[in-house]
């Protein structure tokens, strides 16, 4: 099954192809770098451009990576009202698209943290949609290398053992109507197809999620698309809005056309 990014990434790479002989000579210089986000806009956004944060998108990430295979970003989002979608692309890397989010009524959109691979030097945006449609965005620039093909610690075994469970943890109390944090936590290798194995030397074929959905009851929390950006074990953490009752449900799919389900029961505080 090709889903949506992966249909995108073989555009990206048609576009990125035709633009390379403009900047052949410095592939790194601004210019170049803002003609390939030029792009990515294009083939994402289907034509529309993302204007300045003005402090509604704030990405935070780090200059230098200690590990680019496990690297931390933080999106924080100040708008009047909540956002609708988000996005958090990392423009070099072989599948850009790192998550695509779609906010639905139980979500507290102000912050999402992920955790990411990054593969060379690379701007990272994090782009907004507001409720009117348009897009906002901030840029990082991070330095990491090799973060797409370093081999995981584990055998492909090991890392496949417990694949789809899940785990989830509240910063606080969990209040209908009062806004907590959650964390989410799930085991999957997430191979991007370009991880040696330093036994036989051999390519681990591509198995990474591709969608996660959060329900609380009967209210969407969010809908993610994602690939092979996001670090093996995926973490995330994001703002809920708890419902009066209901299980808090999490569902996962990966690019084998595998499903995985669980129902958390919470502990719903009343006054």
């Amino acid at each position: 099954m090709k889903t949506r990014l992966a249909t995108a990434f073989l555009g990206l790479c048609a576009l990125g192809l035709a633009a390379a002989p403009a900047f052949a000579d410095d592939p790194d210089s601004p210019a170049a770098r803002q003609s390939r986000w030029q792009d990515l806009e294009k083939t994402v956004f289907h034509g529309r451009t993302a204007g300045p944060s003005n402090g509604v998108v704030t990405l935070e990430a780090p200059e230098r990576a200690e590990d680019a295979a496990l690297v931390p970003m933080t999106v924080t989002l100040k708008p009047a009202d909540k956002v609708k979608a988000l996005w958090l692309i990392i423009d070099d890397n072989p599948m850009p698209v790192a998550a695509h989010l779609v906010f639905g009524p139980a979500a507290d959109p102000h912050q999402m943290k992920f955790r990411v691979r990054v593969n060379s030097y690379t701007n990272v945006h994090a782009v907004a949609e507001l409720p009117d449609g348009s897009l906002v965005a901030d840029e990082k620039f991070v330095k990491a290398s090799g973060g797409c093909s370093a081999p995981m610690g584990e055998g492909v075994v090991a890392a496949l053992k417990g694949i789809g469970e899940m785990r989830l943890k509240f910063a606080g109390p969990v209040q209908p109507g009062a806004p907590v944090e959650a964390k989410l936590m799930i085991r999957h290798p997430n191979f991007n197809g370009m991880q040696m194995n330093q036994v036989t030397r051999l390519y681990t074929p591509a198995r990474y999620l591709d969608k996660v959905s959060v329900r609380d009851g009967d209210a969407k929390v969010f809908d993610m698309d994602s690939g092979i950006s996001l670090a093996s074990n995926p973490v995330l953490s994001f703002g809920l809005i708890p419902q009066a009752s209901g299980r808090l449900t999490v569902e996962a799919y990966d690019s084998r056309n595998s499903h995985w389900r669980k129902d958390f029961d919470i502990l719903r505080m009343t006054n």
